[in-house]
């Protein structure tokens, strides 16, 4: 078979597993390791035998220790076409952002108009576009998630053992987050904690977009909102989410009869024309604050993000 000119081989490679890949499946060290390479030659050359961890062979759901010795065949690697190209503004807020950093993590306050990771119809995002400005980092991985046109406090683990600490705490309660939203029309209380379960639907809504509804038979959801004060006919509020569903915030204050100004997904259609000819374009949905324990050396931390330039001035402009 002719050698593809975009393509190379690499020699027998013996790789020895730090704390950068401890506990990570064998199949999914190799996915990231071996660049370009299909998903189903991976797992040939695994079942194959080809692939050995201390001179023995391995199942592809064996999980990697500190010391492990990987033996990966000579195969064909794609070369990268090209470098991601990083938007200007994505790669400034990533430069100046940084809202903490150490060995262990990194936290930023992402910008609005960002996936965090690529996907379904998004080439890149966040993540990749750090990878792309750290090619020195041999670790980087979210922690959590924020949607699209959310902006805020997000974390990046920098080694495995602190991401496996960190997916604990938000597994449980170890992270107390708070965001700020602003509401369509005067939110008549001046807090209440909405209880609600969540069902996330597959496949639904616009062009196959996730939606999520309240519903008996979904996940326990609770959201604490606190009314902060009044922007004409909006509100403007503290929501901490208690549990970590997809969209919470957002569909609890929907249910509340107030969505977020500009929610496309769960706001009123004709409401939100009237919004974006105000000048409010995007979600109004900002992750302010994150308090957790440093996953290494036990530190609390309380991470605050400043909102965004073109809100605040929305709101400086509104207020009454």
């Amino acid at each position: 078979m002719k050698l593809e000119e975009n393509s190379h081989h690499i020699k027998v490679q013996f790789v020895e597993i730090t704390d950068a890949h401890e506990g990570q499946r064998l199949d999914n060290f190799l996915i990231n390791y071996l660049k370009g390479v299909p998903k189903s030659r991976i797992y040939r050359i695994i079942r194959k035998g080809e692939v050995r961890i201390n001179k023995g062979r391995c199942d592809a759901k064996r999980k990697l220790v500190i010391g492990d010795n990987v033996r990966i065949p000579p195969i064909r690697v794609a070369e990268k076409a090209e470098t991601l190209s990083v938007p200007d503004h994505l790669r400034r807020c990533l430069v100046r952002d940084i809202l903490f950093e150490d060995d262990a993590i990194l936290v930023i306050n992402k910008p609005a108009g960002y996936a965090v990771h690529g996907g379904t119809g998004v080439e890149s995002g966040v993540i990749e576009a750090l990878r792309e400005l750290r090619p020195e980092s041999r670790f980087l991985e979210l922690v959590h998630r924020l949607d699209k046109e959310t902006s805020g406090c997000l974390i990046i683990a920098k080694k495995r053992s602190a991401l496996r600490t960190l997916h604990e705490y938000f597994r449980g309660s170890g992270v107390r987050k708070t965001y700020t939203a602003l509401l369509d029309g005067r939110w008549a209380l001046k807090q209440l904690k909405v209880d609600q379960p969540l069902l996330k639907k597959v496949n639904q809504g616009a062009n196959g977009a996730r939606m999520v509804s309240i519903s008996p038979a979904g996940k326990p959801s609770q959201t604490f909102f606190k009314r902060l004060g009044f922007y004409n006919n909006m509100t403007l509020v503290e929501a901490s989410p208690f549990t970590g569903r997809t969209h919470q915030i957002r569909v609890h204050a929907a249910w509340l009869g107030h969505a977020i100004v500009a929610d496309d997904r769960y706001g009123d259609r004709e409401l939100n024309k009237v919004f974006r000819r105000k000048g409010y374009k995007r979600l109004f949905l900002h992750a302010k604050v994150l308090r957790f324990a440093h996953p290494i050396s036990g530190e609390v931390l309380t991470l605050t993000a400043p909102l965004p330039d073109d809100l605040q001035a929305l709101l400086t402009r509104d207020t009454e």
